[in-house]
Formats: structure tokens, sequence, C-alpha cells
């Protein structure tokens, strides 16, 4: 575990980590090469608009070590917004030190204060047991929905 760990929420300073850090768990998770100048389009306009979504940072020693986004969808079933946690990337020579729990409880401790978030939720891949492993003991459960989707680009 981490001491001198701090999160806080990312501002345009970050832009260039950022890029760096979804290019990274791009190919670390998926095998893709992703286009920058898209990513860095993408991740710019998140940054100008909070609307869209939010980044948190975790730092050690002022250095970035670890990020977070979270995106909001409206649930007419339960009358509230889940936060889809999204885009978390830990540098590998920061994992297992308490990184993504950082983050993790910051996330929660923001979604608990606001009245109108109802839940957290994530997707994993399906071969990820370590990552999956790690969300249960946060006490994340599996809710039995297969995500599907149809990219248009």
């Amino acid at each position: 575990m981490m001491t001198n760990l701090t999160v806080r929420p990312a501002t345009q300073s970050d832009l260039g980590t950022i890029v760096d850090f979804n290019a990274r768990l791009a190919l670390e998770t998926e095998g893709l090469l992703i286009d920058r100048e898209i990513l860095e389009q993408g991740v710019g306009a998140l940054l100008a608009d909070g609307s869209r979504g939010c980044y948190n940072m975790a730092s050690s020693e002022g250095r970035p070590v670890g990020q977070m986004m979270h995106t909001r969808e409206w649930s007419d079933w339960r009358n509230g917004y889940i936060w889809w946690l999204q885009s978390v990337y830990v540098d590998p020579d920061h994992r297992q030190c308490g990184v993504f729990r950082a983050l993790y409880d910051h996330l929660l401790k923001l979604a608990k204060a606001d009245p109108d978030v109802v839940g957290l939720r994530l997707y994993v891949a399906e071969g990820n047991q370590s990552a999956q492993l790690t969300y249960e003991r946060l006490g994340m459960t599996r809710p039995g929905y297969l995500v599907m989707q149809y990219l248009v680009t």
C-alpha cells in the first residue's frame, strides 16, 4: 500500500498523461493500437465538458500513477444515475500498491454523497480474472448482464 498517494480530479494539464495511459490500456487489454489523434480529441472533449464524464488521477510524489474515468447513465428503474467506471489504468510499476483502491474509494465516496447516484458499474474482460477478483474484494457483484454493442465507426 502506498502511503503518499493522492487522488484528484483531472485537469486539462493531464491531457497528455491520460492519452498515454489510455493508449497503453487499449494495447494491453485489447491489443489495439488506438489512433492517438482521435483519442486526444476524445479525452480533450471530456475534460472540456464535465457533463460527458470525469477523470480522476492518482499521483505518488507528484507523479501520475493511475486514472479512472466515470460517465453516468440514467436508470429509470432506479430513478437515479449509475456511474460507469471506464478507462481505468494503473502504471505497471505501481500495481498491487493500492492505486486502484484509492481511485475506487474516492469515487465511491463521491457517489454515496450524491443522492442522485444509485450505483457504480464497470465492464471487465471475461479473461481478466485478476481484475474480477479485485472488484469482488471491493464489494462489487456480477449482475448477470452480458454487454453487447454495435459500433457505428
